[in-house]
């Protein structure tokens, strides 16, 4: 059986890590926190439904997950709307690059 102390700790430790990537948009590394997140999550629960723990902290720390959840989600969405935006731009002035060149080549014949 595992200390609850410990449990707890280390899912604040992790919240601190995902925030961290988040903050730096460390997609990659927020990846492999979020593989961490279900084996810190789940003796957390067990040690809770066996009373080794007061529901209020659990909680907490489950809310405040649930919080990063939802911010993470926002941040990845703008992340990948400016990234969608970025490659329009890109495309944009490749064609008009390529248009200029084919005007360009139209005028020296």
């Amino acid at each position: 059986m595992a200390n609850p102390e410990n449990l707890l700790s280390d899912l604040d430790q992790l919240q601190d890590e995902l925030t961290l990537a988040l903050d730096n948009q460390d997609w990659e590394r927020l990846g492999q926190l979020n593989a961490r997140v279900r084996p810190t999550v789940e003796p957390l629960m067990a040690e809770l439904e066996q009373g080794c723990l007061d529901a209020t902290l659990v909680r907490e720390r489950l809310e405040a997950l649930n919080r990063f959840v939802a911010e993470a989600d926002a941040a990845a969405v703008k992340a990948r709307d400016e990234a969608k935006a970025s490659l329009k731009g890109v495309s944009q002035n490749r064609n008009a690059a390529k248009t200029y060149q084919n005007v360009s080549s139209n005028r020296q014949r």
